[in-house]
C-alpha cells in the first residue's frame, strides 16, 4: 500500500475477493533534502496507508527498505547517470524491491501473492508440455497501462502478483475510493522516484557527481545527412548497424552557444532545463559526451539528430517475460514497442544477431535513450524487454 487511491482499492477488491489481505508499505528513503516537499513525502503517504487499512480493518505493516533502495536503485542511478546514460528507477524499483525484496517478505509472513495497484492484468495459459505460463497485460485504461513499468518481471514473481485494479478505469477506481469514504479518494497521483516522490534532480545527482563547466554546442540541421529509406522487416547486417547507429558529433560539428554545468545531467531528448534563449524552434539534446563533458544540441522537434530509425540491446541485458518466445540467434519476428512510458505503440521488428538484438521500427523514433528500456508487445501482451545500449 503506497498511501494512492490505486493501491487503496486495490486491497479493497482482494477483500471482496475472499482474501485475506495483509497492508503493507515500503519506506524507502530518509533524505528529505532532495525531494521537493509537498510532494508525496512518505510520511504523510504512510499515514494515509494506515488510515486506509483500519478503514478496512486489514492489519498493517512498515517496511524500512532504505539500504536496500540504496544499494539496488540509487547507487544504480549515480552509475548510469555518470556513465552518460538514462535509467529508469522505476522499472528497477519494481524487479529489485517491491517484486524481490518485498515480495520475499511477504512470502515469509505467509502471504501465498503480493497484490499492487498497478494498472496491468495477468492471465495464465498451459502450453503444449503442461507447462503453466503466465501473461502479462495491459490495463484496461489506456491513458494509466503501467505495463511498461513491469517489463522486467519473469514468470516467477508474475506467479506470486495479482492486479486487482487492471480491468478499472482511473475514473472507476476514484469512484470506489469515494463510496468507500477513503482518504485517498481524491488524492493527486504521486510522481517522481518509486515510493521516495518528486526528487530535485540536480541536487540529487550532485550529492555524488560534481559540478563541470563545459560547452554546449548547436548542431545545424543540414550538417546531418537525411535518413535513408528502408524496410523495417527485411534489413542486412550493414543496414541493421546503421540504422541503430548512434549520433556522433564534434565540436567542428557545430558552433558553441553556452555552459553547462556537466554532462552527466542531462539525457537526449532533454528541452527544459537548458537555459539557453534566443531560438525561434525549441532547443532538444541531440547528444551528450560525458568523457569531454560537451552536450549538443539540435533546433526544433523535427531535427534530424533527434530522430532514429533503430536501437541496440547487448545480449546480457535482453530479458524474456515469455521465455517460450526468445528469439534464437539468427531469427526475427515483428512486434510493437515503446520506447518510454506512455508512449503509443509502434511497429518494429527485432533481429536476434550474434552480438545482440536489433530493433528497427517502421517510423523514425524520438530520443532514443541509452540506459532506458524498450518494451515489445504483441498486441496488449508484454513479451520482453532490454535495456538500451545505443
Amino acid at each position: 500500500m503506497s498511501g494512492g487511491v490505486d493501491s487503496s482499492v486495490a486491497a479493497y477488491l482482494m477483500q471482496q475477493q475472499g482474501y485475506e489481505v495483509i497492508g503493507l508499505f515500503m519506506k524507502n528513503w530518509h533524505d528529505g533534502s532532495v525531494t521537493i516537499q509537498g510532494d508525496c513525502p512518505w510520511i504523510d503517504d504512510s499515514n494515509d496507508a494506515l488510515m486506509v487499512a483500519q478503514k478496512l480493518g486489514i492489519p498493517f505493516q512498515t517496511l524500512d527498505l532504505s539500504d536496500e533502495y540504496k544499494t539496488r536503485i540509487v547507487d544504480y542511478m549515480f552509475a548510469e547517470y555518470e556513465a552518460g546514460r538514462t535509467p529508469n528507477p522505476d522499472v528497477l524499483c519494481n524487479r529489485e524491491i517491491k517484486f524481490d525484496i518485498f515480495l520475499k517478505h511477504a512470502l515469509a509472513i505467509g502471504a501465498d501473492y503480493v497484490a499492487t495497484g498497478h494498472y496491468c492484468r495477468r492471465s495464465e495459459s498451459v502450453d503444449t508440455d503442461g507447462k503453466q505460463i503466465f501473461h502479462l497485460l495491459a490495463g484496461k485504461d489506456g491513458n494509466k497501462d503501467q505495463s511498461y513499468f513491469l517489463c522486467q518481471l519473469n514468470q516467477e514473481q508474475l506467479s506470486k502478483a495479482i492486479f486487482p485494479i487492471g480491468e478499472l478505469t482511473k475514473p472507476e477506481v476514484r469512484k470506489i475510493a469515494k463510496q468507500l469514504d477513503l482518504i485517498t479518494a481524491e488524492k493527486k497521483d504521486s510522481q517522481g522516484l518509486c515510493f521516495i516522490g518528486k526528487v530535485r534532480l540536480p541536487e540529487f545527482l550532485q550529492q555524488q557527481l560534481k559540478t563541470k563547466k563545459g560547452n554546449v554546442v548547436l548542431i545545424p540541421n543540414e550538417h546531418i545527412p537525411d535518413k535513408q529509406a528502408y524496410n523495417f522487416e527485411h534489413c542486412t547486417d550493414a543496414e541493421l548497424a546503421e540504422l541503430s547507429q548512434p549520433n556522433s558529433f564534434s565540436m567542428q560539428d557545430g558552433k558553441i552557444i553556452g555552459e553547462h554545468n556537466g554532462a552527466h545531467y542531462y539525457t537526449i531528448g532533454q528541452r527544459k532545463g537548458l537555459k539557453i534563449g534566443g531560438f525561434k524552434e525549441p532547443l532538444f539534446v541531440i547528444e551528450t559526451n560525458t568523457k569531454e563533458n560537451i552536450i549538443y544540441l539540435g533546433e526544433s522537434e523535427s531535427h534530424k539528430g533527434l530522430n532514429r530509425a533503430g536501437l541496440f540491446v547487448k545480449n546480457e541485458d535482453i530479458h524474456w517475460i515469455r521465455e517460450d518466445l526468445r528469439l534464437k540467434t539468427g531469427e526475427q519476428r515483428s512486434y510493437s514497442a515503446r520506447i518510454r512510458y506512455r508512449q503509443p505503440l509502434e511497429d518494429c521488428c527485432l533481429f536476434q544477431k550474434e552480438d545482440g538484438l536489433y530493433i528497427i521500427f517502421k517510423n523514425l523514433q524520438k530520443g532514443i535513450t541509452p540506459g532506458q528500456f524498450c518494451a515489445w508487445y504483441a498486441d496488449d501482451e508484454l513479451i520482453g524487454s532490454g535495456v538500451i545500449a545505443y
